[in-house]
């Protein structure tokens, strides 16, 4: 995994790395400690407070009390200001702009808090593409041409080995294909290791998986998933957001959320126009 300065870094060169290299970047201290505590109070309280919330790809098995050490925090952008400030980070933005595209959009914004004990996951893929084991579903010669993901993971507890670090394989996103049992995943795969107020970025279309906790400590990241404009979210983000948050929030956070994006629209009115303000 490749390091880049937040302040210096070559936007042409990280899009690089994330298509043809290793499918996965790491931005060192890209926030203050400050708000890597903000965030990491709002989880914990969360967490601690409310009852387990449903993950994907989460480890199977009979032992209730061992799935309940993932917990989920779901719209973040519902649970305090820092997640908005944390989703716009400036580096991420100027390499997703050319990434996915200027007017590309969020489609998942949550904290996943890994306890001691915690099993992990199974490898796979990212959505769109994480039903991919379904190729049926798919359009014909669905390809790795152009992005239709990125991922950032910003760490707000230690990643490492022992807490269960993501494992990701690198050079995997190169081809659209679902891992399979018979795929040497966990004998070639890297970590996506770091320090709290890192932020990784990569290409969900990269085989990857949460790692068992084996530590005794906590393994906390925010996860943001972010689209391309016409893909469709995974995340119902706005059921959760009050009129105020929408009515006041920024160009930038009005374009994650898609509420500037003029489509679907219902073309049997006469006033339907389209997004340069023509009418069809």
């Amino acid at each position: 995994m490749r390091d880049f300065d937040c302040a210096d870094f070559d936007v042409e060169e990280v899009v690089a790395e994330l298509l043809d290299g290793g499918g996965c970047v790491r931005f060192p201290h890209a926030f203050q400690a400050a708000t890597i505590r903000e965030a990491r109070d709002v989880i914990m309280a969360r967490t601690e407070r409310e009852p387990p919330k449903v993950t994907h790809f989460q480890a199977t098995g009979d032992d209730e009390d061992l799935l309940s050490r993932q917990r989920r925090v779901w719209n973040l952008l519902a649970k305090g200001a820092v997640f908005s400030t944390m989703a716009q980070h400036p580096a991420a933005m100027a390499v997703l702009r050319r990434f996915l595209g200027e007017s590309f959009i969020m489609g998942s914004i949550c904290a996943s808090r890994l306890l001691p004990g915690s099993p992990g996951q199974e490898p796979h893929i990212d959505y769109p593409y994480w039903d991919f084991h379904k190729p049926a579903t798919f359009p014909v010669r669905t390809n790795a041409s152009f992005p239709l993901n990125a991922q950032v993971t910003i760490m707000l507890d230690p990643f490492t080995d022992a807490s269960g670090a993501t494992a990701y394989l690198p050079g995997s996103q190169k081809a659209i294909r679902y891992p399979t049992k018979d795929d040497p995943f966990f004998d070639r795969c890297a970590r996506m290791l770091g320090e709290p107020g890192d932020m990784v970025l990569f290409f969900g279309a990269a085989w990857h998986c949460a790692m068992p906790n084996r530590s005794t400590c906590d393994r906390t990241g925010i996860l943001i998933e972010y689209l391309p404009k016409f893909v469709k979210p995974v995340e119902d983000m706005l059921s959760g957001l009050d009129e105020d948050f929408l009515q006041t929030a920024d160009p930038m956070i009005r374009q994650l959320l898609g509420l500037d994006y003029p489509y679907p629209q219902v073309f049997d009115k006469s006033e339907a126009v389209n997004a340069e303000g023509i009418g069809y």
